[in-house]
């Protein structure tokens, strides 16, 4: 099975990494902007204690490196208080969700509806979350305050429902908004999602990053890789739209940020790979929506004593 596997690879030439924007720095963990998935950011102590938090041993691997960055970026803009409220998409049966519980934020976790994420694999992978009760079996968070804190639905990250507009102080999704059929539909859902925020919310996306150019890539597929330009242009649409988000494209320049893992994959380490014709690795976006101004927020309080009073 692995021989056939890989037979579909050998003709192939290997992709070649495109150079390293030297222009920023390398990444930290320890003050996350939006950024990539790179070898330092793994010896960081917040690595290590937000692995123990959601009960992994810590290993250099991708995936593992998005939940701790999506931790960190919440904890450093300070979300993960009592009182927050979060939205997750695409949740599947990530730990995050009864973390979050655990810290007192009140989540809403949403998952496709059990048959469309069937028919896309994600029930045949064990990626896909169809109760509650999944997103705690780690037993991160007591049963009582998960059981309150909690809530769970499906919705497809393509529809949105527009009753969740402006009414969570943070969301977030794990390398998800990739699968949603092309570029223009992730690009979407990101500026969708900003809009369940409330003034000065934060919401925090990971994904795939073309590492190998800024013009050929995989789009209109099951999964699709976004290029520098892709997320700069990100960038111009969400300040038109009253929220910022810095970006940082240094790749590192550290020995496990030149190795691209080929299939088959290894556990570790694996931090950038082959995926057809292209190299990539995660990418995570901090997007902020602007706070109100002063007049607004006089605005909004007056309007509520009036609503109020009536």
């Amino acid at each position: 099975m692995i021989k056939s596997f890989l037979n579909r690879f050998k003709d192939r030439a290997p992709a070649a990494l495109s150079e390293s924007d030297t222009t920023h720095p390398e990444p930290t963990l320890w003050q996350p902007v939006s950024q990539s998935c790179t070898q330092n950011q793994f010896l960081e102590p917040h690595y290590s204690r937000w692995c123990g938090a959601i009960r992994e041993e810590p290993r250099r691997h991708r995936k593992q490196w998005e939940f701790c960055y999506i931790l960190q970026a919440l904890k450093t803009r300070g979300m993960m208080t009592e009182g927050k409220r979060a939205l997750g998409f695409g949740v599947g049966q990530e730990p995050l969700a009864a973390l979050f519980a655990s810290h007192g934020v009140s989540v809403l976790a949403t998952d496709l509806e059990p048959a469309e994420a069937a028919d896309a694999g994600w029930v045949e992978t064990a990626q896909h979350a169809q109760s509650k009760e999944a997103l705690n079996e780690r037993g991160i968070c007591d049963p009582e305050s998960f059981d309150k804190l909690v809530e769970f639905r499906f919705m497809d990250m393509n529809a949105i429902a527009p009753e969740l507009d402006g009414h969570f102080d943070f969301c977030w999704s794990a390398c998800a908004f990739e699968h949603l059929g092309s570029i223009a539909q992730g690009l979407e859902f990101v500026m969708n999602s900003v809009r369940c925020l409330k003034p000065g919310g934060v919401a925090v996306h990971t994904t795939e990053f073309n590492c190998t150019s800024n013009t050929d890539t995989l789009d209109n597929n099951s999964t699709v890789l976004f290029r520098k330009r892709d997320l700069l242009w990100l960038q111009q649409r969400l300040a038109e739209q009253g929220a910022s988000m810095e970006l940082n494209f240094n790749l590192g320049e550290q020995p496990l940020d030149k190795h691209v893992d080929v299939p088959p994959y290894s556990r570790d380490p694996h931090l950038k790979l082959q995926f057809e014709n292209w190299i990539t690795t995660s990418f995570g976006l901090i997007v902020r929506k602007s706070p109100l101004t002063d007049d607004e927020a006089a605005s909004a309080a007056t309007h509520g004593q009036t609503k109020a009073e009536t």
